[in-house]
């Protein structure tokens, strides 16, 4: 075990969260002093909260994982939410680590969303500037941009310090399966689940199966902010990614294998396929961070399957 760990105390916002659950996890496992404070304590979204939460808790690092996120369909419907509620908590915890007497460094997660619409594949951090994002997750992924902006003129300034990773889709145990909020994998999982105990021989799919992903296991992500929140110190953003990818359309087959769902996959090109290809140029995390992700793909989805027949009830609780 690192010597960096025992007893610093790290707060981590979005902790009881889908990623935030496994990152407090590997913290305590450091032997860090962990805080993850609720929004019912803290909302972020409003001014002097994040300055209150640091003051009350003083944390030597703060890893800023609290967020508003949901699939395309809700991209679509609150654009207006995505974009305001994140910009404003991360731009609150920024400024409130700023002026903070205990904080040391401040750990920022941002999106793949971010990148331009169409990005050449494997994406590289130097392209984040290069055009504009795929139009329905264009909010959330410019309101998490804004935030690397914030950390570079910061760290310019005032000599603030950061670490800024941009991991890939993520999944695995603990996601979200509601439909107004749920991803592809959560979302299909639960779809082909539902039609083989309803004994339905079709299922709906949005778009064509061509667009194409990256997944990343939540678990593996979280290893990479704990490294991150040890060893770097940097305003250059690093991506996090398999280096593997994936079309919809298989995507949907192998989830489809998994479950045990036999039926017809009925495809809607009406729906939007969102960003047309994702994979990310991950070897700058390598380099800097000496990391990797672990978890092949149909592991990760076997255990993510698993956690959810077993977890129904909380897996698909409705937001708020």
């Amino acid at each position: 075990m690192s010597p960096f760990w025992p007893d610093r105390r790290v707060l981590v916002t979005g902790g009881s969260g889908f990623l935030g659950r496994q990152v407090v996890a590997k913290l305590l496992e450091r032997g860090a002093d962990v805080i993850a404070p609720r929004s019912a304590a803290y909302d972020l979204t409003v001014p002097g909260a994040a300055e209150a939460m640091l003051a009350d808790h003083r944390p030597s690092l703060v890893v800023h994982l609290a967020a508003r996120v949901g699939g395309i369909g809700f991209n679509l419907v609150e654009p207006a939410h995505l974009y305001l509620d994140n910009l404003l908590m991360g731009t609150y915890v920024i400024e409130a680590g700023r002026s903070s007497a205990s904080v040391d460094k401040t750990i920022l997660v941002g999106t793949v969303c971010s990148y331009p619409k169409f990005t050449p594949v494997p994406f590289r951090e130097t392209s984040l500037w290069d055009g504009y994002p795929e139009e329905t997750n264009a909010p959330y992924g410019i309101a998490k941009k804004a935030h690397l902006v914030h950390a570079q003129v910061n760290q310019a300034q005032y000599g603030q310090r950061f670490s800024y990773l941009i991991p890939t889709n993520l999944y695995g145990p603990g996601d979200k399966f509601h439909p107004s909020v749920s991803h592809v994998i959560p979302a299909l999982i639960k779809k082909c689940v539902d039609a083989v105990e309803t004994g339905e021989d079709k299922i709906d799919v949005w778009g064509t199966g061509t667009a194409s992903r990256e997944y990343l296991y939540v678990e593996d992500a979280a290893e990479a902010i704990v490294l991150a929140a040890e060893l770097h110190e940097g305003i250059e953003p690093i991506n996090l990614g398999t280096d593997r990818e994936v079309t919809i359309r298989e995507t949907v087959e192998t989830v489809a294998r998994l479950v045990g769902f036999e039926g017809e996959l009925r495809w809607d090109p009406t729906k939007p396929d969102g960003q047309p290809r994702r994979r990310v140029d991950a070897s700058r995390a390598e380099q800097l961070l000496g990391w990797r992700a672990q978890t092949p793909f149909d592991e990760g989805l076997r255990r993510t399957l698993a956690w959810y027949l077993a977890n129904r009830a909380e897996a698909e609780r409705p937001p708020g």
